[in-house]
């Protein structure tokens, strides 16, 4: 049943992904975007990833999608026609970014390998055993980022407020000059 709800939700990402990528109405897109952020918080979801799904959630569909908004409102509606060699240019950029990024992933150790440096971490055996009876919480990931990292999760969420409080005052003073 959850791999069919993954399957599902992947196939949904995959046909949202492709309708952003054809999109000229900028509108649209930011919309999109906001419901892709939210389709893989689902995933996240499916995945018993719940730190990771409420974070994506949170700040993909949520914070990121106002921002496109608000930076939407001092642009035009849709988007300038491009050139095929300007096209051309950012497809090979990308493509080479991506085959970057996997180059960069085949050194890196198969999943669940018992022999990995983070699975020889003094503290791991730790969390694992003594997480639910010390703090009550089940899920091993959420209570290391919500009461044994507390502080440190305090700290990011405290640089992206701050990101966004940035964005919106450069909003501001971009539109007052306008006027």
């Amino acid at each position: 049943m959850i791999e069919a709800l993954t399957l599902a939700l992947l196939t949904l990402l995959a046909v949202t992904g492709l309708a952003i990528a054809r999109l000229r109405n900028l509108f649209a897109a930011a919309m999109l975007t906001g419901l892709f952020s939210l389709l893989s918080a689902s995933v996240f979801m499916a995945l018993d990833a719940v730190d990771v799904a409420f974070t994506e959630a949170s700040v993909g569909a949520g914070i990121t999608t106002v921002l496109m908004l608000g930076a939407l409102a001092l642009t035009r509606g849709r988007e300038k026609t491009v050139t095929k060699m300007r096209t051309a240019q950012a497809l090979l950029v990308t493509g080479v970014t991506g085959a970057a990024l996997v180059y960069a992933t085949l050194d890196m150790p198969h999943f669940g390998q018992p022999d990995t440096p983070v699975q020889q971490h003094p503290l791991r055996a730790h969390y694992l055993e003594a997480s639910e009876k010390e703090i009550h919480i089940p899920n091993a990931v959420t209570s290391v980022l919500a009461s044994y990292r507390g502080y440190d999760t305090l700290g990011e969420v405290t640089v992206i407020f701050t990101a966004g409080i940035g964005v919106f005052v450069l909003l501001g003073t971009a539109r007052r000059r306008r006027r």
